[in-house]
């Protein structure tokens, strides 16, 4: 009785363990690549697999996108600048078959590529350039690196100059330029505000000439204008053309 017992205490765990080995579930976003004996039967998935216990071999493969960060990396620019560059690339596996056969481990090798495409790509470039043009040289990053890991079933779809870490005293150039460009564009504005300035009283003088009457009246608002403020001595020239009146009276008389 006791020995039967424990035939089917050791049936049972048998089944068990059957079971354990014969049957997977993948989420909806895994796959499965299945290997029977050593050779490759496909990737299935998801849902529920069965697999032969001791004969198949399943490797899980998830199809979600990756964030992955990529190192800093010291790079020599075009324009003989050290500086140190670490970004992000972001991809997913199209192909689990490819995946798993074609590369041994398709995430280091991924990173691996991403960092040796950065330091050739931003080798090329001038400083001024990694600065400004940042889109241009994240789509020449991303075709690049997709393009090789293509043949892995490995699909690149983005990648990101994250930070450029400058030396100091590049940080200091940078920051004369900055300034000297800024009093550049404050001289230009100055001179600009001035052409305009005597654009402007060139128009009025040319309309007050046209009408003396007018002279008199602007004559007279600044005399306002100079008696509100608080001295005590005021010094104002008086134009001529004010008496010009009263000096034709008397040459007449």
């Amino acid at each position: 009785m006791v020995e039967g017992l424990y035939s089917l205490i050791i049936i049972i765990a048998l089944i068990v363990f059957v079971l354990g080995q014969a049957i997977r579930v993948l989420r909806e976003y895994e796959r499965g690549v299945i290997f029977r004996l050593g050779r490759l039967i496909g990737a299935k998935g998801p849902g529920l697999i069965l697999l032969i216990p001791i004969v198949d071999k399943m490797v899980k493969v998830s199809l979600r996108t990756v964030p992955m960060d990529v190192p800093p990396q010291d790079i020599i620019t075009r324009d003989n600048v050290s500086v140190k560059v670490n970004a992000v690339a972001y991809f997913r596996v199209m192909d689990a078959n490819q995946a798993i056969v074609d590369v041994e481990d398709y995430i280091y090798a991924t990173s691996q590529i991403c960092q040796t495409t950065l330091r050739s790509v931003l080798g090329q470039v001038e400083l001024d350039d990694l600065l400004s043009n940042r889109d241009k040289i994240n789509q020449e990053l991303q075709k690049i690196i997709d393009s090789q890991t293509e043949p892995w079933g490995v699909k690149v779809s983005i990648v990101e100059v994250k930070n450029v870490d400058l030396p100091q005293e590049m940080q200091r150039a940078i920051a004369r330029q900055a300034e000297a460009e800024r009093e550049r564009r404050a001289k230009v504005i100055h001179a600009d505000g001035e052409l305009q300035a005597a654009e402007k009283i060139n128009q009025a003088a040319q309309i007050l000439a046209q009408t003396p009457v007018g002279i008199q009246l602007r004559f007279l608002q600044t005399l306002v204008e100079v008696s509100s403020e608080k001295n005590s001595t005021t010094i104002f020239p008086v134009p001529i053309d004010l008496f010009k009146p009263f000096i034709e009276g008397l040459s007449k008389k």
